[in-house]
């Protein structure tokens, strides 16, 4: 006697979304838990630093799935999601700083190498789309 079971596997793209899903949570919870003994000082940076993941992760990746658009290459991916790490850890670490009571100019590098990777990531994935599109169009 036999059970077969099936389990549901998670294609890449799905994996791609809880992932940015569970940063988001992560970063939401990690920030309350920070300004609950930051005594009463509160930092933009921590309180939303879930937004990055959120909407540069999950909302594009929905909008991907929904729109049924080819799913983004691993370079497109990699870089792009590069780059929101570094705009979250950059946001936590100008929270943390700010909580503190000081800043660091050393912290723009977080955004614009966020920004850069980001750009980056976007323009791999958007080029050859509309290069495909041209050649579909001649």
């Amino acid at each position: 006697m036999s059970t077969s079971v099936t389990a549901h596997k998670l294609n890449p793209q799905q994996k791609l979304i809880l992932i940015d899903l569970f940063t988001a949570l992560f970063c939401a919870l990690f920030g309350a838990v920070y300004e609950l003994f930051s005594h009463g000082v509160y930092a933009y940076g921590m309180i939303y630093a879930f937004v990055f993941p959120l909407v540069l992760g999950v909302l594009p990746l929905l909008l991907i799935t929904m729109l049924r658009a080819p799913y983004p290459n691993r370079f497109a991916r990699s870089a792009y999601h590069a780059g929101i790490a570094a705009l979250t850890v950059g946001s936590l670490v100008s929270g943390a700083l700010a909580i503190y009571g000081t800043t660091n100019p050393l912290t723009l590098v977080y955004w614009i190498a966020g920004g850069a990777l980001s750009a980056l990531g976007a323009a791999a994935y958007l080029v050859p789309l509309t290069k495909g599109r041209r050649k579909a169009a001649a």
